[in-house]
């Protein structure tokens, strides 16, 4: 009996179907993008035209068109105000975070100036207590010897 192992090819053909599905999904999703985008610009195309002559403040939209502006106003207002409040508050907390930083920085230099003092102090003292140390077995072997 010959048998010839299904895997490889089971495996090569799950690679080529997630490959196609996922092309499939990308090629869906892009149309879908550019569907909507499309369908932006061609709803707000006559907001962009400049106007021929001097703007006329008597200009009348269609009342549903009117009030897709005003609707399309608002939101933007309202996404605008909480982006520009969020944006304030997220300003406010880094400079204070900076300000943190900075007296954290400075309190670090300072304890770091007096670690530095301090063992400079400790190696001052140890050189002094090592020689004294030296005298005194220089002096007592002088006095062993004696």
């Amino acid at each position: 009996m010959n048998a010839t192992p299904a895997t490889p090819a089971t495996s090569s053909e799950q690679t080529e179907s997630s490959t196609t599905e996922a092309d499939t999904n990308l090629a869906a999703v892009s149309e879908v993008e550019a569907g909507i985008r499309d369908f932006v610009r061609n709803d707000i195309a006559y907001l962009r035209r400049p106007a021929t002559g001097a703007p006329s403040p008597e200009i009348k939209l269609e009342p549903s068109t009117e009030a897709t502006v005003n609707n399309v106003n608002s939101l933007i207002q309202r996404v605008a105000g909480t982006s520009l409040a969020e944006i304030e508050n997220l300003v406010t907390e880094l400079e204070s975070l900076r300000d943190l930083l900075h007296a954290e920085g400075q309190r670090v230099q300072r304890e770091i100036s007096g670690y530095a003092q301090l063992s400079q102090a400790a190696m001052k003292s140890t050189r002094m207590i090592a020689e004294n140390v030296a005298q005194w077995k220089h002096t007592a072997e002088n006095l062993r010897n004696d």
